[in-house]
């Protein structure tokens, strides 16, 4: 039997979406979705070129892409044509009805949500998930903004036609401008109800992100003018090669340091000073989407930033006043494989029985609650369950986090709650992964990392074993993680991959294995906080570095431990490193000279590295 791989919704809209200008004034007419009940707001816009840019930015994130599409080739069959090449007309036909179908059945597949609308006593918010499913945001347009505002609270769908950014950019705002938007709208003509089927990767997507929105996160301030800073870098400079990350210097009582690859451009912070309690480097991706921010400069009082760690989502909040937008860059951009690895660490674990629905209860009843109120009404709970059944409504849709203000806010994704069982894996194959190690029920195998070998410059290469207990044999699959987190060089002897490599994705086995690494990967660094944890390494690579204030050279240390040896690589990261090798006659006294030399680098003001890696 095939499991459903799309959710069926059906939308009602009395009208379409529009913008009404007239000589005196302007009306913005938003249609809602009319199945979910009586849910508005109307009112007078205080700051008219305010709503204007922010929705706009919104729209446009919603509409943004950057998936690889292939050149259209028409044009050049065309041209054979015309030099009496080999292009036949029948030839042309057959490959312009191909492209038509193909088009036709991608444009179907790529069916999405329209934008989340939701009224509540304080602000309306808009939340929007771009077409390649990298960018989350959500705007917040606070009470303050609207002048005789009326509401109906609620949550439902926003049409948004293909216009309609088009139309919000010629908005006057020199005129006043009015909000109008609910089920009700006077309906120019008819429209019949449409039904969307809704991919359960979207959805899975969508709502991981209010996921990782509840986990503890590293926050640091920027001023909007290191965030011009940046896009102006980002918008003269073409990175040619890789890495393309965006790096994160933090250090205890000092501005954030912006450092762009692989120019080694750095960017010193005005803003705030980072209150943290360690420093962090920490690096992310999916930097170009950050001009979808351009338009709110104007507007930006401060930026605010929650670092989740390596693989989740970096969250940028833009305090504009009577108006914020966060949005969500996710991890996962395309790649199938780091979601799996992220994804497995967004799971809650163990949710008492009756928890989700007594918190999601007092959300209904009481409004928006920060974390420490809801811990106090779970009656004896732990914080750890709190956050799992809070993390758990979340995968349902049920429950919305508000990173700007740091609080829980009741909202309903859907008219019935999403079975977070039908999300829980992206493929069959990675189902498949997580059976193998003892996920997913019956017909567990076993999934060992036989070597993990840390290459300088390049990346991590990683080999393992898995018993496949119900092919009844044994595969050894291999690949390599370069610095973007990207595989490359993925080797397995099983009949999917002999089969098709990786052009249709890793095999159930190179995913066991990555999970593997990932889950090994947390469980050391938990242990190597405590004594009893660093008896148990024997090999183990860190990276410190620290950069000169007047220069701005960054000095890199790389300390390794292999057994009995000790090997330190040190040098300026665009200079020529310098090499030293250690040998002693126990591993424990390796062990204590390369956490010697790791307390020694801290204490001359090095950062561990370590969570800048992907």
């Amino acid at each position: 039997m095939t499991t459903a791989t799309r959710h069926p919704v059906e939308l009602r809209y009395a009208t379409a979406s529009d913008v009404e200008s007239h000589a005196d004034a302007s009306r913005v007419l938003l249609a809602l979705e009319g199945s979910r009940g009586t849910v508005g707001v109307r009112g007078r816009l205080k700051d008219a070129s305010l709503f204007r840019d922010a929705l706009t930015a919104t729209f446009g994130i919603l509409a943004s892409d950057l998936r690889y599409r292939g050149k259209d080739r028409t044009a050049y069959l065309a041209y054979l044509m015309k030099k009496g090449k080999r292009a036949s007309a029948q030839i042309w036909e057959a490959q312009k009805a191909f492209l038509d179908n193909a088009l036709d059945g991608e444009q179907k597949q790529d069916a999405v949500l329209d934008p989340v609308l939701t009224v509540d006593p304080d602000s309306v918010s808009l939340e929007v998930f771009s077409r390649d499913e990298s960018a989350y945001a959500r705007l917040s347009l606070d009470n303050s903004l609207f002048e005789g505002r009326e509401a109906a609270h609620g949550s439902t769908f926003l049409d948004v036609p293909s216009d309609l950014l088009s139309r919000m950019d010629r908005l006057r705002t020199y005129l006043p401008v009015s909000l109008e938007a609910h089920v009700a709208l006077p309906a120019k003509q008819a429209r019949e109800p449409r039904n969307v089927q809704v991919p359960h990767a979207w959805l899975r997507g969508f709502l991981q992100v209010q996921s990782a929105a509840t986990l503890p996160a590293n926050t640091c301030e920027l001023a909007p003018i290191d965030l011009y800073n940046l896009l102006f870098a980002l918008r003269t400079r073409k990175a040619k090669k890789a890495p393309r990350a965006l790096r994160f210097e933090l250090v205890p009582g000092a501005p954030p340091r912006l450092v762009l690859e692989p120019w080694e451009l750095v960017l010193e912070c005005h803003g705030g000073k980072y209150t943290g309690t360690a420093p962090a480097v920490v690096r992310t991706f999916g930097r170009q989407r950050l001009v979808a921010l351009a338009r709110l400069l104007p507007h930006a009082k401060s930026v605010r930033l929650q670092l989740m760690g390596p693989g989740l989502p970096v969250f940028w909040v833009i305090d504009m006043g009577q108006a914020t937008l966060t949005m969500g860059l996710t991890g996962w951009t395309e790649s199938g494989w780091s979601s799996a690895a992220a994804f497995d660490v967004l799971m809650p674990r163990a949710v008492p029985e009756g928890l989700a629905e007594k918190l999601r209860g007092k959300l209904r009843a009481d409004g928006p609650q920060t974390f420490e109120p809801l811990v106090a009404a779970a009656g004896g709970a732990t914080k750890e369950q709190v956050r799992a059944a809070l993390q758990l409504e979340c995968l349902r849709g049920r429950v919305l986090f508000d990173v700007a203000q740091g609080k829980y806010r009741p909202r309903e994704l859907m008219a019935t709650p999403v079975d977070e069982s039908v999300i829980r894996f992206g493929s069959e194959r990675e189902a498949r992964a997580h059976r193998l190690l003892g996920d997913g029920g019956p017909g567990a195998g076993e999934v060992k990392l036989t070597k993990v070998h840390d290459m300088v410059g390049e990346g991590t290469r990683i080999h393992g074993e898995v018993v496949d207990r119900e092919a009844v044999r044994s595969f050894f699959p291999s690949f390599t993680l370069d610095l973007e987190g990207r595989v490359k060089d993925a080797s397995c002897g099983c009949p999917h991959f002999r089969r098709s490599g990786m052009r249709e994705g890793p095999c159930e086995h190179q995913l066991a294995l990555r999970l593997v690494y990932a889950r090994r990967r947390a469980e050391e660094e938990a242990l190597r906080q405590t004594p009893e944890g660093r008896k148990h390494i024997r090999a183990e690579t860190r990276s410190y570095v620290r950069r000169d204030a007047e220069s701005g050279q960054e000095m890199v240390y790389r300390v390794s431990l292999d057994g009995q040896v000790v090997a330190v690589e040190w040098g300026l990261r665009t200079g020529e490193a310098r090499h030293q090798r250690l040998w002693f006659d126990t591993d424990v006294e390796a062990r204590t000279a390369y956490f010697t030399r790791l307390e020694k680098l801290s204490a001359d003001g090095y950062i561990d590295a370590a969570s800048s890696l992907v």
